[in-house]
């Protein structure tokens, strides 16, 4: 039975200065004051030539570079330890038809850094770095578009096929991400298409179903259907979500139900539901769980010994974030499951909407931030006795 008590194996690949550096970088983002004033002056910060401090601190922690060249010792670091790496050009929020145009060039460009590399297992975009905000909010509320919109919007629809074509040719399996529920419906449509269209024979594309949504372990179940009925096979990351504050804000903003599940519980019960209808189909399907969390990563160890599959099979993969969660990735690395890591990339100011999210998450979530503290807290009391 796997353990991710270990935190020898959790913390081999840092120094002691590594390890000391997250210990302090954890206790800050665990006070809810400082991140909220991070948030607020963030911005700022980097205008009045704090660029260096953040780039030190959190930027290290949970970014492997400011380009994709600068991602290459991150990716041999995590290659020693058999975890690779997903490559996220984490840059979001764009406007204008020259930033979309240069998101698509990052991520073919991660497409071919990956090709043939099997250090390099998934890249993934956001649709929100390939169209505006606004076209994805219309198109998703089923609102009519104006022909310069429709015009627009098939442009969106192409940058996201010669993504999806460039990840085909090269056989490298693309994520396309997760993001807030008034946009997903236009994401999903996207996502949906162009696996029809690439993961005729095996899984290109996949898909993002966030667990944390009451609605969407009934969506994955009828994004399978829809999958069989149409003759390709299925891509599926689950993830719980991480835009939940967000969610709930607009929600009782603009007065309607919120699509957040009402308790943890039910989000982790529909998101082991979800794993376990994903290796139930696997003969259709892939899956990668993007988790956190213990007790879903070990009912997926679990569904696997059950079912007789193989911890490497390529079908299935345990991923989490750069900088979190090591405790889970290297005790599953080291027992030869599938496990790669979130390495977003960018320059610091275009990552800083990331950085917030990963701060804000790691304050909102209960437990995150003091989990990681005590692991770090065992780990340098272990090394300190020998």
């Amino acid at each position: 039975m796997i353990s991710f008590e270990n935190t020898e194996n959790a913390f081999k690949s840092k120094s002691d200065a590594d390890l000391n550096r997250s210990y302090w970088l954890f206790k800050l983002i665990g006070n809810p004051l400082l991140v909220a004033a991070g948030a607020a002056f963030g911005p700022l910060a980097l205008k009045v030539g704090f660029k260096g401090l953040i780039k030190a601190t959190i930027f290290r922690q949970f970014v492997g570079g400011e380009n994709i060249n600068d991602c290459s010792q991150t990716i041999d670091h995590l290659a020693k330890f058999n975890i690779g790496t997903i490559l996220d050009y984490s840059v979001e929020g764009k406007e204008s038809e020259e930033d979309f145009e240069h998101c698509v060039q990052e991520t073919i460009g991660a497409i071919e850094k990956a090709k043939g590399n099997v250090n390099i297992p998934f890249c993934v975009f956001k649709v929100t770095g390939l169209a505006r905000f606004a076209i994805l909010e219309k198109v998703s509320a089923e609102n009519p578009l104006s022909s310069q919109e429709q015009a627009e919007w098939e442009r969106v629809r192409a940058r996201v096929r010669k993504i999806s074509s460039a990840a085909a040719q090269a056989a490298q399996p693309l994520f396309v991400d997760a993001e807030e529920s008034w946009i997903q419906p236009a994401i999903d449509a996207l996502a949906n298409e162009n696996m029809a269209e690439f993961n005729k024979n095996s899984v290109v594309v996949y898909n993002t179903y966030q667990l944390y949504r009451h609605d969407r372990l009934q969506y994955l179940i009828t994004s399978f259907e829809k999958a069989q009925s149409g003759a390709y096979h299925l891509g599926a990351k689950l993830v719980r979500g991480a835009y939940m504050e967000k969610e709930r804000a607009r929600a009782l903003s603009n007065n309607y139900p919120s699509p957040i599940q009402t308790s943890k519980e039910k989000t982790d019960s529909d998101y082991d539901t979800a794993l376990k209808f994903c290796i139930d189909h696997l003969d259709r399907m892939a899956v990668c769980a993007g988790t956190h969390n213990e007790k879903s990563s070990a009912y997926l160890v679990k569904l696997l010994n059950e079912k007789g599959i193989s911890t490497n099979d390529k079908r299935v993969c345990f991923s989490q974030l750069l900088g979190m969660s090591d405790h889970i990735s290297f005790n599953l690395s080291l027992s030869a499951y599938n496990v790669a890591k979130y390495v977003p990339y960018g320059p610091v100011a275009e990552v800083l909407p990331y950085l917030i999210r990963r701060a804000r998450e790691n304050t909102s979530v209960k437990g995150q931030t003091g989990r990681e503290l005590s692991l770090i807290m065992k780990e340098k009391k272990r090394r300190a006795a020998l």
